[in-house]
């Protein structure tokens, strides 16, 4: 099955989304964890707080991946601004990578 990584940008002006809703986020992840092999927050350096988030996916389509994105918590509430789907694979160099 196709892999892809999903790259969001957050409004930073909508910060408490993430606080006040985060347990919902995760609940969302866990149910979807067949299809989102990895997910976690981006932010500018160590130390810095979170300004977006990164998932690597396996689903039938591109399509399927912006269905799970746009359904998410952190998305429906409005502190994901934008995101970018990219078709991923890994380096051959790499042995087996368990996800």
């Amino acid at each position: 099955m196709p892999r892809y990584v999903v790259i969001f940008e957050d409004d930073s002006s909508r910060d408490w989304i993430r606080k006040e809703h985060n347990q919902a986020h995760f609940d969302y992840l866990g149910a979807h964890r067949d299809e989102i092999l990895i997910a976690g927050g981006l932010r500018p350096d160590w130390g810095e707080w979170f300004d977006g988030g990164l998932w690597v996916c396996e689903a039938e389509s591109k399509a399927r991946v912006a269905e799970l994105a746009e359904a998410d918590p952190y998305f429906t509430l409005g502190l994901r601004k934008a995101y970018r789907i990219k078709g991923w694979g890994k380096a051959p160099i790499y042995d087996q990578i368990a996800l």
